[in-house]
């Protein structure tokens, strides 16, 4: 079952954030946008090159009214200690959530059970905390953040506007569409 269009379930977790260990649930994610992005380890190979392109990404996805939260099943301590040993991951402003529960990760549809690591999932959820869009990949395949913006940008647009439809390759500005019987099979 496609987690998108649902409600992001109840959670507690300690994370990592500017030199501080904070509490974050669920509700944090709530009142505005939210980017969380999932991945299997600390001290990996992928990871700190995805999360490092995601800070890069930090300032743009902000002026969007966007918050952002890496997972991963490590430890808030682990979060720390990785942060204050790799160069790309010292550059983290956003805040670094840790899941050594797997709760987060299982609601999110996003565990491998047998290895108790987190998928790479990517999620934009709005500020009623739905799920809005999802991106799963394979270990191996690392994501690009700068794809994260068209992409949020077209569901602020359809949030505030009802009733109309970003085609693909949408960009801000352009013509929407507003499905209705006079469209079906014209396009």
């Amino acid at each position: 079952m496609s987690l998108v269009g649902t409600v992001i379930q109840p959670f507690t977790a300690q994370a990592y954030r500017q030199g501080k260990f904070i509490t974050v649930t669920d509700e944090d994610l709530k009142g505005k946008w939210s980017v969380v992005c999932f991945y299997p380890a600390d001290f990996t190979f992928v990871c700190p090159t995805e999360l490092e392109d995601l800070q890069n990404e930090y300032k743009n996805l902000q002026a969007l009214g966007v918050e952002v939260y890496s997972v991963s099943t490590d430890t808030h301590f682990t979060h720390k200690a990785w942060h204050d040993t790799s160069p790309a991951i010292g550059k983290i402003e956003y805040t670094m959530i840790g899941d050594p529960s797997h709760t987060i990760s299982r609601n999110f549809g996003v565990l491998d059970e047998e290895a108790g690591l987190a998928q790479r999932g990517t999620f934009i959820i709005d500020p009623d905390g739905v799920i809005q869009a999802i991106e799963i990949n394979a270990d191996g395949i690392g994501r690009d953040a700068s794809q994260l913006i068209p992409k949020i940008k077209a569901a602020q647009y359809v949030r505030a506007n009802p009733g109309e439809v970003c085609p693909a390759k949408w960009k801000e500005g352009a013509e929407t569409l507003k499905p209705n019987l006079d469209l079906v099979g014209k396009i």
